[in-house]
């Protein structure tokens, strides 16, 4: 088993980075850890490694202030979020590297563009069958590239929820999806890598420190500041990863 200590290294500080924006938004750490990770290790393995991290933070976010969940939002996308990781799963078992990749790419400039060029207060409100749609895609991407925050996001900040009901009902929904992603890893073979055990325990630790880390920046940096700061690394991201799938398959 072949370990490389700079990459290791490498990997934590993408686990920390990622763990502040989670931290600060309450989503979104594996739309920075997985692209920026797939550039070192491949797109199963890096799943599977920061699968551990996002356990470890959603448990610590998801029961911060359980009161202020709103429930009837969450159950409602839970049967869903089931179907969508099965089927999810399915696809990463059976995609070809290079196919995983690109849709990997595709999906994170399309998210990034559309957190450029959203506006916040839009007034738009959405029916609650849209939760249904919503925790489908959401499982189906938290399986498939370690994202499933976006929709769930997406569909509760037109709720007309409150901020602290916010993140509280979504750090719910990402505890779902990521429990859920974790068992389907574990189900597949995709965590019996001793190796990603070993990576985890740096990555792990570097996660928690990044949640520490974002509670003062929290205070000092606005969500939407961070949140286009983000969406720009993401942008990049994302176009790389596009541009080295198409490359790879010519």
């Amino acid at each position: 088993m072949s370990i490389a200590p700079g990459e290791i290294a490498a990997l934590a500080a993408i686990a920390f980075l990622g763990s502040v924006v989670f931290g600060i938004t309450g989503f979104g750490a594996a739309l920075v850890t997985i692209p920026l990770a797939t550039h070192l290790v491949s797109l199963p393995f890096a799943l599977a490694l920061y699968v551990l991290m996002d356990l470890a933070n959603a448990f610590r976010i998801g029961f911060e202030n359980p009161k202020l969940a709103v429930r009837r939002e969450w159950t409602r996308l839970v049967p869903t979020i089931v179907l969508g990781t099965v089927a999810g799963v399915t696809l990463l078992v059976n995609l070809p590297r290079q196919a995983a990749t690109l849709a990997l790419g595709i999906f994170v400039v399309a998210f990034a563009l559309y957190s450029l060029t959203r506006h916040p207060d839009d007034g738009l409100r959405l029916g609650r069958r849209w939760a249904y749609v919503a925790g489908f895609a959401g499982g189906v991407t938290s399986t498939l590239f370690g994202a499933g925050g976006p929709p769930y996001a997406m569909y509760l900040s037109q709720r007309g929820l409150s901020k602290e009901q916010y993140r509280a009902t979504l750090g719910f929904a990402t505890l779902t999806s990521i429990s859920l992603r974790t068992a389907a890893f574990v189900a597949t073979g995709t965590l019996l890598d001793a190796r990603v055990w070993l990576y985890a325990a740096a990555v792990v630790p570097a996660g928690l420190l990044g949640l520490w880390a974002a509670r003062p920046l929290f205070r000092r940096i606005s969500r939407e500041a961070l949140m286009r700061a983000v969406a720009l690394m993401l942008l990049a991201s994302g176009a790389s990863l596009t541009l080295r799938a198409l490359t790879a398959a010519t």
